[in-house]
């Protein structure tokens, strides 16, 4: 069964970029759904989005994904995944977790730790 850590967050000013990352353990990833969520401060969980590892298949929520800001990608060499965000805002200031077989919240079973980002000045 897979393990999934994540890393990478830290304090960003605004219009900084971030990438964290989502590291594999127990299994390659390789034809498997990670999907990446985030839960800030008092608000429910969300997703952010998902890729398809080993395929062109990435989606990302309809929150994000007319900003154009987020991008999430993978490296099956590494049995990585990742989340790169560029132009931050404080609005993204956030817990970032990732999780398998999962593009919604609801569907994941276990949660990590996540990877704390902040962003302010």
């Amino acid at each position: 069964q897979v393990q999934l850590v994540e890393s990478g967050g830290g304090l960003v000013q605004p219009g900084g970029s971030l990438t964290l990352s989502c590291a594999a353990s127990g299994s390659t990833l390789d034809g498997d759904t990670i999907g990446w969520f985030r839960q800030a401060p008092g608000k429910e969980r969300e997703g952010v989005g998902c890729i398809t590892v080993g395929s062109d298949s990435i989606y990302y929520t309809a929150s994000v994904r007319g900003q154009g800001r987020f991008t999430i990608s993978a490296d099956t060499a590494k049995n990585m995944v990742y989340l790169q965000i560029n132009d931050m805002k404080p609005e993204d200031t956030a817990n970032y977790y990732c999780a398998p077989n999962a593009c919604d919240p609801s569907a994941v079973h276990y949660w990590g730790q996540g990877t704390r980002v902040t962003v302010s000045s």
